[in-house]
């Protein structure tokens, strides 16, 4: 092995032994032993990378992941798939707010932003008595301009947290709608209230609800006046740090624990307060999630 690959693998190997959320579970000598051992004549990073990503399932976390240079460019990108976030009124002065998932370039997540504001004001006409969140096609991304989106809804004040491998808390909350990280501003801005912050909200999710959805769905977990509809979500409540390698690969580790306001902490699928089996054609047909969160908000003060 190359003295360059030797020392790509070793720095690669210690960012997942001193980051990762557990790996206090992981025999590092023997994964060391074991990725040096299947490198052995490696000449360059590149050669590296299976040793790497073979080392990282050791961690059992289900999330963390290894980008290679051309990937990792590609997720900084301006060129992002994603659905559009949608708001609308429904009957009964409800309002409704789909909100997909989003990664990419700053350009793509202020976009998304702006997009995410004009939709919950147009599902704000006229003012909603109440607020159906939609994350079943949240697959996650950067958590923070969603809540930048929410974050009128959900009012003010802390909503989760994220937990390390030694307990350690860093807290998320909104503050004139804006979200922060331990009181810090993270760059969205404010933005007014929606009914004052406190109206009835019904969070739908799905097996699809993912990452930073689950983030988004854990913020609103212990709301006064809030519940959640429809299925479990995909399982993996947990926050990422990328750690970028010298060839510009990505290690993205799983590195805390979502916990909610209460201080629960999730490291597995979140069950809904109300199971309701979804209808993947759902669309142009029945909606039993949609249905019966409308019929519990329609049973809430100011929608009744």
């Amino acid at each position: 092995m190359s003295d360059e690959a030797r020392s790509y693998l070793s720095s690669a190997l210690d960012l997942m032994e001193d980051n990762a959320l557990r790996s206090g579970d992981v025999d590092w000598d023997e994964v060391r032993r074991t990725a040096f051992t299947e490198a052995g004549g490696a000449q360059r990073p590149a050669d590296t990378y299976q040793a790497i990503e073979a080392a990282l399932g050791k961690l059992r976390d289900g999330h963390s992941g290894f980008y290679n240079p051309k990937r990792a460019k590609a997720l900084s990108g301006d060129e992002q798939v994603r659905q559009p976030v949608e708001g609308r009124s429904l009957p009964g002065r409800m309002g409704y707010l789909s909100l997909p998932g989003v990664q990419g370039s700053e350009k793509v997540l202020q976009q998304y932003v702006r997009e995410g504001r004009d939709a919950v004001a147009k599902a704000d006409r006229p003012n909603a008595c109440g607020w159906v969140i939609d994350l079943r096609r949240n697959r996650g991304g950067n958590m923070w301009p969603m809540l930048a989106v929410v974050g009128p809804i959900l009012g003010d004040g802390d909503v989760g947290s994220f937990v390390d491998a030694d307990g350690k808390k860093t807290v998320w909350s909104i503050e004139k709608g804006g979200p922060r990280l331990e009181g810090d501003s993270t760059g969205w801005g404010t933005h007014p209230p929606v009914g004052g912050g406190s109206a009835p909200v019904a969070v739908l999710t799905s097996r699809s609800t993912a990452s930073s959805g689950e983030a988004v769905t854990v913020a609103f977990r212990g709301r006064p006046d809030t519940r959640s509809f429809g299925e479990d979500t995909t399982g993996l409540p947990t926050g990422n740090a990328q750690h970028r390698l010298s060839d510009g690969a990505i290690l993205n580790l799983t590195e805390v624990m979502d916990a909610d306001r209460t201080g629960r902490a999730y490291d597995s699928p979140i069950p809904p307060d109300q199971p309701v089996v979804d209808n993947p054609g759902r669309r142009g047909s029945t909606d039993p999630v949609l249905d019966t969160a409308t019929e519990w908000l329609s049973e809430q003060p100011g929608c009744a």
